[in-house]
């Protein structure tokens, strides 16, 4: 009995165990207590969810995302002033300087999702945290072809940043803070608009969101997947129904429809009926 509770409960251990030497590594390797706080935080809000999952909790992932979405709003942007957002990655890359955003972008949207694809987007994105509460939590329409803005706004967030060191700005810091301010204000207006207009509370995150760019090909090869039982599955498409990012989890190959689209938020898993996914 004991070795099968340890099992069933092995995943989140193991998921808060990467986190923590993650957390350990870079804290002698920056010599920055910082670094041991933070990753350790976020891999126990994480592993919590999980946990909260598998007992079935309702609200299991929406505890995780307020937990790391605000620590990462409020106390990484606000009150440290750090710009976590991708023109915080552009400054930092352009000042060959490995801290804050930069790492932050290679664990969270550049390496990790060869582990956990889009997970960052289904649990740890604050604007996604906030857009989530909206009412069209599943889409009312079918997906639009406008994935093709995500490229203007990744382009614009690095000509932007691009610009102010070839300019050579003055008092550049600030004004990186002040773009996180505004950039969230936009993101927030900008979401919002498009969830009621296109009655999807994810439109945001499928055709605007810059950061898929570096997120989307490496989930092509994400190690943790939403995988179908073919001999469970009774094909009544209530998977594909409740899925907030129009996934195909019935489709178990690399090539799905939307397959480097999925979040990991467990819509599908929590409502098959034959529990097949």
């Amino acid at each position: 009995m004991k070795n099968q509770i340890m099992k069933q409960y092995s995943f989140p251990v193991i998921l808060l165990a990467i986190f923590e030497i993650v957390a350990v590594t870079l804290w002698l390797t920056k010599d920055n207590l910082f670094y041991l706080f933070n990753f350790s935080y976020i891999g126990l809000s994480i592993s919590l969810g999980i946990f909260l999952f598998m007992k079935k909790y309702k609200y299991a992932r929406r505890i995780v995302q307020l937990l790391v979405g605000l620590y990462m709003l409020i106390y990484l942007g606000l009150i440290r002033q750090e710009n976590m957002q991708i023109e915080g990655f552009w400054y930092y890359l352009f000042t060959g300087v490995f801290e804050a955003a930069t790492i932050h972008y290679a664990v969270a949207k550049i390496f990790g999702p060869l582990i956990f694809g889009r997970g960052w987007c289904g649990y740890a994105c604050w604007t996604a945290m906030a857009l989530d509460f909206l009412p069209y939590k599943t889409p009312k329409e079918p997906r639009k072809k406008l994935e093709w803005i995500r490229y203007i706004t990744f382009a614009v967030s690095l000509v932007f940043v691009s610009t102010l060191f070839l300019s050579k700005v003055g008092n550049i810091e600030r004004i990186m803070f002040w773009t996180f301010v505004v950039g969230n204000i936009v993101y927030y207006g900008t979401g919002i608009i498009l969830a009621f207009a296109f009655k999807d509370n994810r439109a945001f995150c499928k055709y605007i969101c810059p950061i898929t760019i570096f997120i989307k090909p490496m989930s092509y090869f994400s190690l943790i997947r939403i995988k179908c039982d073919k001999e469970k599955c009774i094909s009544c498409g209530k998977c594909k129904r409740v899925c907030p990012m129009n996934v195909d989890v019935t489709d178990n190959s690399r090539k799905r429809v939307n397959g480097t689209e999925c979040i990991l938020c467990m819509e599908c898993v929590k409502n098959c009926p034959r529990n097949a996914l």
